[in-house]
């Protein structure tokens, strides 16, 4: 990664999960953690995949083991906003406590940041965990009429 607020480190929680903080892992455990959530579109170019990954401002990893099981990154400026662009847990390791635990590592080196952002699909599991961890859709903040958008271009295009 270029210009990380984060550096390397490493840490176990009490379920012998590991969270690595500031390293990309190899691309063979990215391949195969996308692919278990169902996140191929992502996996058909691995080399755009890894060049994100690196170019984040910030990846916080967990793993079981030697196995990557979980993983969140942020692309940020560093000062006025902070975008959640990743995070995905493995199937088998889903509910245990992993996410929020790579978000609030991931998020970590950004409590200065006004705007902590993300865009994700409109499942009630989804809205219901991140409104857990502070996040409001755009439509319900308070004391301002915001409004979100979004331009997706194809991929290579």
């Amino acid at each position: 990664m270029t210009d990380s607020p984060s550096t390397l480190s490493s840490a176990a929680d009490q379920d012998g999960i590991r969270y690595v903080s500031g390293a990309v892992p190899a691309a063979d455990d990215v391949r195969a953690l996308y692919d278990s959530v169902q996140w191929s579109a992502y996996t058909q170019d691995m080399d755009t995949l890894m060049g994100g990954l690196q170019g984040s401002a910030a990846v916080v990893t967990a793993f079981d083991g030697g196995r990557l099981v979980g993983l969140a990154r942020v692309v940020s400026d560093g000062h006025t906003i902070a975008y959640l662009q990743d995070i995905l847990v493995a199937p088998g390791h889903q509910r245990r406590g992993i996410a929020s635990e790579l978000l609030r590592r991931v998020f970590a080196p950004f409590g200065q940041v006004r705007q902590h952002v993300l865009i994700t699909d409109t499942e009630q599991r989804q809205r219901a965990f991140y409104e857990s961890h502070g996040f409001r859709e755009s439509r319900d903040v308070e004391g301002g009429e915001l409004r979100a958008f979004v331009r997706v271009t194809p991929q290579g295009g």
